[in-house]
């Protein structure tokens, strides 16, 4: 499954994922590719509460 994320970068230099498909879902790294690797991981764990709970696995 793809999901879609966002990638900015905050005031303090830190870049900041999210995946707008599972609110709340949120990664974020010194570098992009640290933010995009911690965002995949995050997405993961989301769903697998998700499943866990017999949540939709997005909205």
């Amino acid at each position: 499954m793809k999901f879609n994320v966002t990638i900015d970068r905050g005031e303090d230099g830190v870049w900041i994922a999210e995946c707008p498909a599972i609110p709340g879902c949120i990664g974020q790294g010194e570098t992009k590719d640290e933010a995009i690797r911690n965002i995949a991981e995050a997405i993961a764990l989301c769903l697998e509460v998700r499943a866990e709970k017999r949540i939709a696995a997005y909205p």
